[in-house]
């Protein structure tokens, strides 16, 4: 029987506001067991003397303290999850330091995330389960190459997406809108089989990710059901071809948002979610379709567009949507109003998502919104780098679960 992987908790107030039950599920859900690393008195007095952090929280020195421990070797973990109370700033200014300290000072797989008293084991599930698959899955994600004649299925919230890829090459293609899971996976499969003049017999090893991973993968036998966190990564650098050295990965969804430092291929600190749908592609179609336009229309009116002739918030999706019809109502043109859409989406994601991760170029956008150019070009002027937008990036999630597939093909 395969040992759990021992996940080290940094937390401040979850057991005050009835998370730690949450937490727990969450991790027996994927086989991980979480602990708060042990110390001494004096361990928590002197916390932050090398750190360079002096706070006045006994709760938050307790957490310093634990992080200094584990960087030290004094406490053994596979992997590390910080939790903080989403209304403490304090805390987050704690949270966000003590990622990036043990991200540098550590090869320990970290993730931070700010709870409230909704937060429930189902929106902690893909974070627990990616630091799990970085700890026990580093080789695999290692991988440099497809081989063989393997499938990737991406099970989106919005889309769902199919690739067959032989020997290193994408060959086929499937990509429909996400109603019913089983069926659109049927059709996007159908739709990369006859692309690629592939049998379904023909197929070596399949993997699946995305929201709908886990019916699916029961459902077809998958060789690997695995998380989108590490799958996307993993399938941005290889298409990027920058898998050696750093790399940030930006994917901005229909209804999430990850954000993820990779290193030699493998992530070392992400993100995951947002505020609200208003820094998401949602509110991209519903931009696009308050102008009655297509959605793959608004990026290059929006490149014709001057953003910031508008006043844009979507913060929030309410909000966000008043702004659109107050712009309209004041006669700026479709073309501004566009580009103020993805400049809005862009900065929300760099407020609430990019300060938590350690933004190293090259900076790679995937999933289906990296189609829109518009948002490309306001990322990268946020950020003040180019940014990369490699081929197949719309079916990223599909590319890596066929790339990882891949080592699970026998070789004869």
């Amino acid at each position: 029987m395969t040992a759990p992987v021992r996940i080290a908790l940094l937390g401040c107030g979850a057991e005050y506001s009835g998370v730690m039950p949450e937490i727990y599920e969450a991790a027996r859900q994927v086989e991980a067991e979480v602990f708060y690393p042990d110390v001494t008195l004096a361990d928590v007095r002197s916390a932050g003397k090398g750190f360079g952090l002096d706070v006045h929280s006994a709760d938050l020195k307790l957490m310093i303290a634990r992080a200094e421990a584990l960087v030290a070797g004094r406490a053994e973990a596979d992997a590390v999850f910080i939790a903080t109370c989403f209304r403490c700033a304090e805390a987050a200014i704690v949270r966000n330091e003590l990622r990036r300290y043990i991200h540098e000072q550590s090869r320990l797989p970290v993730v931070s995330y700010s709870f409230t008293e909704r937060t429930t084991s189902g929106t902690l599930l893909t974070r627990m389960e990616a630091l799990v698959t970085i700890a026990r899955r580093r080789a695999l994600l290692a991988r440099e190459r497809q081989e063989g004649l393997t499938m990737g299925l991406d099970s989106g919230s919005a889309t769902t997406k199919a690739v067959i890829m032989k020997d290193n090459e994408v060959i086929g293609t499937g990509w429909r809108p996400t109603t019913q899971v089983q069926q659109s996976a049927d059709e996007v499969i159908a739709l990369a089989l006859e692309e690629s003049g592939i049998r379904r017999s023909e197929i070596e090893a399949v993997g699946v990710t995305g929201y709908g991973r886990f019916l699916l993968g029961n459902a077809i036998g998958a060789d690997l059901i695995q998380e989108e966190l590490t799958v996307n990564s993993k399938g941005a650098v290889y298409l990027a071809d920058r898998q050696h050295g750093f790399a940030t990965v930006i994917d901005i969804g229909g209804m999430d948002n990850k954000a993820i430092t990779v290193q030699d291929g493998i992530p070392g600190v992400f993100t995951m979610g947002g505020i609200c749908a208003g820094a998401s592609g949602r509110f991209l179609e519903m931009t696009a379709k308050r102008l009655g336009i297509d959605i793959t229309e608004l990026g290059p009116l929006a490149m014709k567009g001057m953003g910031k002739n508008v006043p844009m918030n979507s913060y929030c999706i309410v909000f966000g949507t008043q702004s659109l019809v107050n712009a309209l109502a004041a006669g700026n043109t479709p073309e501004d109003v566009a580009a103020a859409a993805c400049h809005s989406v862009a900065e929300q994601v760099y407020e609430q998502q990019l300060q938590e991760v350690d933004i190293r170029e090259p900076v790679i956008m995937v999933g289906g919104t990296s189609l829109i150019s518009g948002l490309v070009y306001a990322m990268g002027e946020l950020l003040q780098t180019e940014i990369v937008v490699p081929r197949y990036s719309q079916y990223i999630g599909a590319v890596g679960s066929a790339l990882l597939a891949s080592g699970f093909v026998r070789k004869e």
